[in-house]
């Protein structure tokens, strides 16, 4: 199976080579916690890197706003919007469901046209605002899977967590069934310092790295590092020495 590598060569380590072509890649998190930095990674890196022409759809950011954001990381968005080699979509939920509905409408055109290859979706959340009535909501996110499938797109959505260190239920509208890869994003708290953790949840019909890492956002993008070490508990958000490392530290004291 082709593999399309994120451009975060860590990330892609994690993934055993990168996600799966044409796949849907759910990134969740609380506020802050960095999903929207490495899906504008992985959308930047493909341009750069592999000269795979991307799409942003955001329902609450103006394209000035995600312009800056990308900067800091050290990606010229405008630069890749002038050389057509990417669209940002800043539109309502009603109107995107609308357009990836429409045979041959103006999202077919928009793929077509700039021969995207790469998507990102920034939040899935707002799609919330669609339908109180999970079973209709789930049909239009089903809806929007299956239209970037159709046309083979790699894409990475977004999904904001309410609680502080990420919550890994199961959304109630089935975005994390459907999708194909989920990456948990959560802040750890360590000696009264937050730190952000990384975990790939799944990755269907491929291997994956299940160790939870720890990450950073810089000014030359994500930078992960190796697995928390001593530690257990890391998913609760509060994590505490490990056995064996209050053993080591009682043999240091008696030796």
């Amino acid at each position: 199976m082709e593999r399309v590598k994120t451009g975060i060569t860590s990330l892609d380590e994690m993934l055993s080579g990168g996600l799966l072509k044409g796949t849907v890649c759910l990134v969740k998190g609380a506020p802050g916690s960095g999903k929207t930095s490495i899906g504008l990674e992985f959308i930047s890196r493909g341009i750069e890197e592999f000269s795979e022409n991307g799409l942003i759809v955001t329902f609450e950011h103006f394209p000035q706003q995600i312009y800056r954001d990308a900067l800091s990381l050290g990606f010229d968005l405008k630069t890749y919007e002038e050389e057509k080699k990417l669209k940002i979509l800043f539109t309502s939920p009603s109107l995107f469901i609308q357009l990836i509905e429409e045979a041959d409408g103006e999202f077919d055109e928009i793929v077509s046209k700039y021969e995207i290859k790469r998507c990102l979706i920034d939040s899935i959340n707002h799609l919330e605002t669609l339908s109180p009535d999970p079973k209709i909501l789930r049909e239009k996110i089903y809806s929007f899977v299956n239209a970037i499938k159709r046309h083979e797109i790699t894409s990475m959505v977004t999904q904001e967590d309410l609680s502080l260190t990420g919550e890994l239920k199961a959304i109630e509208y089935g975005i994390s069934y459907i999708a194909d890869t989920l990456i948990q994003l959560r802040f750890v708290e360590i000696e009264s310092s937050l730190e952000k953790a990384i975990l790939i949840v799944k990755q269907r019909a491929s291997g994956h790295d299940k160790k939870i890492r720890k990450f950073e956002i810089t000014k030359e993008g994500v930078k992960i590092e190796k697995e928390f070490k001593g530690l257990e508990g890391i998913l609760s958000g509060s994590p505490t020495k490990s056995i064996l490392e209050k053993f080591t530290e009682i043999k240091d004291k008696i030796i």
